[in-house]
């Protein structure tokens, strides 16, 4: 598999006037697409650029729901009708899309089939060996090398980050961190936003705090739990603020949730909850739903991987209705579903559904692209690849996913 490489322009390259470009050169640069904005501006250089009356174009394309069917699931319990424990998506969705029967998960020597690197390997489109930055065992703060979709979506258009957003699960903190990426021309300054209760009781604390209505005792504590989420990230310098539109949009979930968690939606069920309330008042461009329930197979019951791959799809089904029910995104909406990972199909196995041993069927996964800029009842049954989906998204959304693995999946266009 070809990667496409950078093509070594210097730190100055970015810049349209000191090149000698006229700015009507550069807009029409960027609007095709011909990496004339290769590099990022540092944020004082940008915002130089904008008072002089400098901007990105607005972004008219389709609005994208990325679905990660996470946890790890199989073709057997997801697109199989004959063994499916997700009706919507195999009965009803897959009919109005195009389907990718046979997507893998390349094998790589030291490339794991786990959840953050497959979450990695498809808003990259690029396989790496990830590491833990800490070291740790079991361990998946990882950290990528080249841009996120949500970067390149943010560094061709004017979206604002609470309109690039990711869903996560209470149970992976790790993938808090995967908002942006360590690429010298993209990262921080394009970051997408995170929902998760994780953030949701950051917010929760620091308004506790400002409200004056706890002991001294209590006060403490909760400094020093943000004292330890502020140096998580080192990259943010303790400066993690999600802007006014998530303060807002937390006060609103407060309101009706209250603060003790025990009201609110839990497990996947949450994400589904947080993503319909997202789409009706964030309004994103493109959002990342991180299921992840099937994971908890490891505790040994199938049941478990079984039953969360149904509240996935039932998820899957509330989140098209709420688009179905929106004028704005009704016809204006790309779905993309796919899993991070496979599953070990060995059926004398203690623990069922392994996905660390490596196995061929934890490489096999499938991919479903549905609505705006997507044909019909399609069936691809030829063996794609799982890094093919960032330059897919790239393509229908109208940007150049350039450190990508290049080869689009062409089905997916209509």
């Amino acid at each position: 598999m070809k990667t496409q490489t950078h093509s070594g322009q210097g730190n100055n390259d970015w810049l349209p006037y000191a090149s000698g470009l006229r700015r009507r050169e550069f807009i029409k640069g960027l609007v095709t697409g011909t990496g004339l904005l290769a590099v990022a501006p540092p944020l004082a250089a940008a915002e130089s650029l904008a008072d002089a009356g400098w901007k990105l174009p607005a972004y008219r394309g389709a609005n994208v729901i990325l679905v990660r069917f996470g946890g790890g699931a199989r073709r057997k319990e997801t697109i199989d009708p004959q063994a499916t424990y997700s009706p919507f998506l195999c009965r009803q969705f897959l009919k109005r899309g195009a389907l990718f029967s046979k997507m893998e998960i390349a094998q790589i020597e030291g490339l794991n089939t786990s959840h953050g690197e497959g979450t990695l390997n498809i808003v990259t489109g690029k396989y790496d060996k990830y590491k833990d930055i800490e070291g740790k065992f079991l361990g998946a703060r990882f950290e990528p090398k080249v841009p996120t979709v949500f970067e390149y979506l943010r560094k061709s258009f004017a979206v604002p980050p609470h309109q690039t957003l990711i869903v996560n699960g209470e149970d992976r903190p790790d993938e808090e961190f995967y908002t942006f990426s360590n690429h010298f021309a993209f990262g921080i300054n394009y970051r997408s936003n995170m929902l998760s209760l994780y953030r949701f009781k950051a917010w929760l604390m620091r308004q506790q705090i400002a409200e004056g209505k706890l002991t001294d005792k209590q006060i403490e504590h909760r400094r020093k739990e943000l004292a330890k989420w502020e140096k998580v990230d080192y990259r943010t310098r303790g400066d993690d603020r999600q802007g006014a539109e998530l303060e807002a949009f937390w006060q609103r979930w407060r309101e009706y949730y209250g603060d003790s968690g025990f009201v609110n939606p839990r497990g996947d069920r949450l994400l589904t909850e947080l993503t319909v309330r997202a789409i009706r008042e964030l309004r994103p461009r493109l959002i990342m739903v991180n299921y992840q329930d099937c994971d908890y197979v490891h505790w040994g019951n199938m049941s478990h991987y079984t039953r969360a791959v149904s509240i996935m799809d039932e998820g899957l089904r509330q989140i098209v209705e709420a688009v179905e029910a929106d004028e704005e995104y009704r016809n204006n909406t790309l779905f993309a579903v796919v899993p991070d990972c496979g599953r070990d199909n060995n059926p004398f196995a203690d623990v069922p559904c392994q996905h660390h041993f490596n196995s061929r069927s934890a490489h096999e996964i499938f991919a479903l692209f549905v609505g705006a800029g997507v044909p019909r009842g399609k069936v691809v049954d030829r063996r794609v690849d799982q890094s093919q989906v960032a330059a897919t998204l790239g393509r229908l959304m109208g940007f150049n996913a350039e450190f990508a693995e290049q080869s689009v999946l062409e089905e997916a266009i209509a």
